[in-house]
């Protein structure tokens, strides 16, 4: 019965990043949840389960900049003039 209650909460996890996450497929997704995990072969599903939930926290927290990208960038190029302002 647990393994039934893993699985549901693994699909239910997959079922949410598609939704956060719809230009990355499902292979990415597991490929980079498991990344580090010498034997996939021998993993649990509460250990798939867990690597998953801890994946989707992380790419949430990364998604956070991958959104400001393009004021981080500008704010890159200036950095000469904001050095420039300093010295004076």
């Amino acid at each position: 019965m647990r393994n039934i209650l893993h699985y549901n909460k693994i699909i239910k996890v997959l079922q949410t990043l598609h939704k956060k996450h719809p230009s990355y497929n499902m292979g990415r997704h597991i490929a980079t949840a498991l990344d580090g995990y010498p034997d996939i072969w021998g993993l649990t599903d509460r250990e798939f389960l867990f690597a998953l939930n801890k994946y989707m926290i992380e790419l949430d927290m990364d998604h956070f900049h991958d959104e400001n990208i393009d004021d981080i960038i500008k704010e890159g190029l200036n950095l000469n003039h904001i050095l420039d302002e300093e010295e004076e």
